[in-house]
């Protein structure tokens, strides 16, 4: 739909990069209108992710029997802002924007083996940000490190008039000194995110994890999320029935793609959207319209806002009671090839591969995953970390501090060129680590 589109100004947090001196390398790829969680449905193709090319990955590979090609079977980045994730993981950029509805920035970020920080909403603006679900809606962030990622929301976080949803009071620098109280910390561990379908491996480093703050003299106690099981439902009617609102918007007149049939105005309508969007985007469009029928909304839109209010409830509950971050998996497993992503329904698979996440957004509340280990494939697990709502430096804070004690291996990426055979390699710094 808005192939070749090149609007006519700057999205406020790409202008206020540009203000600041940051230079921009370009656009990534993503899933079409950010309604994916594998990236693999973009008008560009697929995104890749770069450790399908790295010497863990590989080696890992060498050790077992296989008959596919090897450069046929690569690994998904996760999605929806799978092309940021990517280009920040193969050291392309320093940072990288994304768009986080319901984990479009955490979930690639722990594929990829970097941080994705979903800030709290209203604290970054979303104007110039194409509307996927106005409610939820926030820019995300994607870098090497969390010190990074807290350089980068420094410099977009903010009031902007531009957008009423952001906050009124001045943003203090997001400096993050070194953590040293965490023997003061209290961690939450929703028993309800230990779900069956969780890989053993992510929920092996999940126990570690919350292990090592245990050592470090932290509380660390089961807490409940009792509307958890309804979030998924509840994000799929909510998401769906603004898509079909915020999509009616690209109809062929003002910009974008416009078919050029002229039987009727109907008719071009009707073919413009045929041709301008993918099955997936059409698909929840459809789903979205069925629910904001007048004979279907208060039972359907209208119950789940209800729904939505109680899933954040059980947050503000958590941590009223005392516990200052929540410890969680980010995703269900590692990444996954892309001929085994492929097999299953795309409504499925975001429904499945978001279930840690989509509950963030809409509570409103800030979250960042920190990979923390390799898996037995030698692919990176991240754990996601969830914040009180506007306490998005103390969240980054105690992020670092576990960044700093995990010391995630830095990706060894083999050339592809045929003239070169080097390795490009970061030498890491040897502390604490999650092995398995």
């Amino acid at each position: 739909m808005l192939k070749g589109y090149v609007p006519p100004y700057n999205a406020t947090v790409v202008q206020k990069l540009l203000d600041k001196g940051a230079v921009l390398m370009g656009k990534t790829n993503l899933d079409e209108f950010a309604m994916g969680s594998g990236s693999t449905d973009g008008v560009f193709g697929p995104v890749k992710n770069p450790w399908s090319y790295s010497k863990q990955y590989r080696e890992k590979r060498k050790q077992k029997a296989h008959g596919e090609n090897e450069d046929s079977n690569w690994l998904i980045t996760g999605g929806s802002s799978g092309g940021s994730a990517a280009a920040v993981a193969a050291f392309t950029c320093f940072a990288a924007l994304g768009s986080d509805t319901g984990g479009s920035t955490r979930n690639p970020a722990a594929h990829c083996g970097v941080v994705g920080f979903k800030p709290s909403y209203g604290l970054v603006s979303r104007h110039g940000l194409i509307p996927l679900v106005n409610s939820m809606d926030v820019p995300g962030i994607l870098t090497r490190c969390v010190d990074d990622a807290a350089i980068v929301l420094g410099m977009l976080a903010g009031h902007d008039p531009k957008d009423s949803t952001t906050i009124q009071d001045p943003v203090k620098p997001f400096t993050l000194p070194t953590f040293a109280d965490v023997n003061k910390l209290c961690i939450g561990i929703p028993k309800e995110y230990l779900a069956p379908e969780l890989s053993s491996e992510v929920r092996s480093f999940w126990s570690k994890a919350a292990n090592l703050f245990e050592s470090e003299g932290a509380k660390v106690i089961e807490v409940s999320l009792p509307h958890t099981s309804y979030s998924i439902v509840c994000y799929h009617v909510l998401c769906t029935s603004e898509v079909a609102s915020n999509m009616a918007r690209f109809d062929g007149l003002e910009y974008g793609h416009r078919c050029d049939i002229n039987v009727s105005t109907e008719a071009m309508y009707a073919a413009t959207r045929r041709e301008g969007f993918n099955d997936v985007v059409r698909g929840r469009i459809l789903s979205g319209n069925f629910f904001l029928l007048k004979e279907n909304y208060e039972n359907y839109f209208i119950k789940a806002q209800k729904v939505r209010r109680l899933i954040a409830n059980d947050f503000v509950n958590v941590f009223n009671s005392g516990v200052d971050v929540l410890l969680t998996p980010t995703t269900l497993s590692e990444a996954v090839p892309y001929l085994e992503f492929i097999k299953e329904d795309n409504r499925t698979r975001s429904a499945q591969d978001d279930i840690f996440t989509q509950a963030v957004n809409m509570a409103g509340l800030p979250a960042v995953s920190v990979p923390v280990a390799l898996s037995n494939q030698g692919l990176p697990i991240g754990l996601q970390f969830i914040g009180r709502a506007f306490c998005d430096q103390q969240l980054l804070k105690i992020a670092k501090w576990f960044e700093k004690q995990v010391q995630f291996p830095v990706i060894q990426l083999q050339e592809l060129m045929d003239d070169c055979s080097s390795d490009f390699e970061i030498e890491k710094l040897s502390s604490v680590s999650l092995k398995q």
